[in-house]
């Protein structure tokens, strides 16, 4: 189940509907899911696996994943530009490393 850390996933229950969220953590059988915003990296919002949709990443490996997915921490700010950058498409994160 630690191949779940890092993936992008899309709420399809709860009045936090269609919105995006990157998985940080699993406790019991529950996702920790946080955005940087609503939801910060320390206190993220746990939600059953059959309540979201996970999203193919396709190509996007952005660096924050990665860290993610290494167990390093990673900070709000950071968590936002990757959910900004997914979901608008775009490349731009690459220009930064």
């Amino acid at each position: 189940m630690a191949e779940r850390i890092g993936q992008i996933v899309r709420s399809v229950a709860g009045h936090d509907k269609s919105e995006l969220f990157c998985v940080v953590g699993e406790q019991d059988e529950f996702l920790l899911l946080a955005n940087g915003k609503q939801r910060k990296v320390a206190l993220p919002k746990r939600k059953k696996p059959g309540h979201v949709q996970p999203l193919d990443l396709g190509e996007f490996n952005h660096p924050v994943i990665r860290k993610l997915q290494n167990k390093e921490t990673v900070s709000d700010r950071e968590l936002r530009s990757a959910l900004a950058a997914f979901k608008g498409g775009n490349d731009s994160w690459q220009k930064t490393i």
